[in-house]
């Protein structure tokens, strides 16, 4: 099946069945629908290319209500290829009048020379008071001011919301359903594991400092860890006050507390060690030694 063929997904409480649900939760649905699916781990390829132009035209407005074109310009993670769903989106609600001032916009922000970029997406315009803003940084100001008066006319989300209730083939799920209907999605990927590596790898190197060194007391232990579940920065121990790090694992639950160039694995019952890990901060790189407790 091609990502052509996947149907736009809603809620039940999204869509409303009879159409009683407002336009902003008709939209949120669809976003929600959306990042259940990036979280369990299918690609645009196999997600409805309409609910994903939905999804970043959503995205388009809640950045530019947020901090006009210079927060997107900022947060969108590859501009190439949300343009297009954006623009394709826009086109496909009927936003005529945005999608013309999107491409206004975005050919006016590429035209910029590197400093008057910098000034534009620093906010240094608005505090500009001697009135020589560059004419091309103004520009870039005039055209968030005016996106912001057209959606007066041509409110985006009315339209995003009419454009998904009307998608051929939607298909309206409870909460259940979703989640058998995403399995069976997943299910179908040839390459499951092999994403699921990869997400596991970005998601560790991602991680804070304090997990990994849980992650390698569990390894060292022998456990697998489950969850950390919280910080306690009053935790007594050996008469101070410490931070330690509540988590659980397939052989119960335990704590990590560190000290200067060794961390523990306790038992919270016992106090008795089950693992340490002797470390040094190098250049911000946590370069450990392992030794077993």
């Amino acid at each position: 099946m091609t990502s052509s063929e996947y149907p736009v997904v809603l809620t039940v409480e999204g869509a409303a069945g009879g159409g009683s649900a407002s336009d902003a939760e008709v939209v949120d649905s669809n976003v929600a629908v959306v990042n259940a699916m990036y979280q369990e781990l299918l690609g645009p390829g196999e997600i409805a290319p309409n609910a994903l132009r939905s999804y970043f035209v959503d995205f388009y407005l809640t950045q530019s209500l947020g901090g006009g074109f210079a927060q997107y310009v900022f947060t969108a993670p590859d501009r190439e290829e949300l343009d297009a769903y954006i623009r394709e989106g826009l086109e496909g609600m009927g936003a005529a009048g945005h999608v013309d001032l999107f491409d206004r916009t975005a050919e006016a922000f590429d035209a910029l020379s590197e400093e008057e970029a910098d000034i534009y997406l620093d906010g240094e315009a608005d505090a500009e008071q001697d009135g020589d803003l560059p004419e091309r940084v103004q520009a870039m100001e005039d055209l968030d001011a005016e996106f912001e008066s057209l959606l007066e006319t041509e409110g985006i989300v009315a339209l995003n919301a009419a454009w998904l209730r009307g998608q051929e083939g939607l298909l309206v799920l409870a909460d259940d359903e979703l989640t058998a209907h995403i399995a069976k999605r997943v299910a179908a990927l040839p390459d499951l594991e092999e994403r699921r590596a990869e997400a596991e790898e970005e998601a560790l190197e991602n991680a804070p400092e304090f997990e990994l060194i849980i992650r390698e007391l569990c390894d060292i232990a022998g456990y697998e860890l489950r969850k950390i579940t919280m910080g306690d920065p009053n935790y007594n121990h050996n008469g101070e006050p410490v931070l330690a790090w509540h988590f659980s694992t397939d052989h119960g639950d335990f704590l990590m507390i560190e000290d200067d160039d060794e961390a523990f694995m306790l038992n919270p019952d016992t106090k008795e060690i089950v693992a340490a890990v002797e470390f040094e901060e190098l250049g911000g790189d946590l370069d450990e030694d392992l030794v077993e407790a």
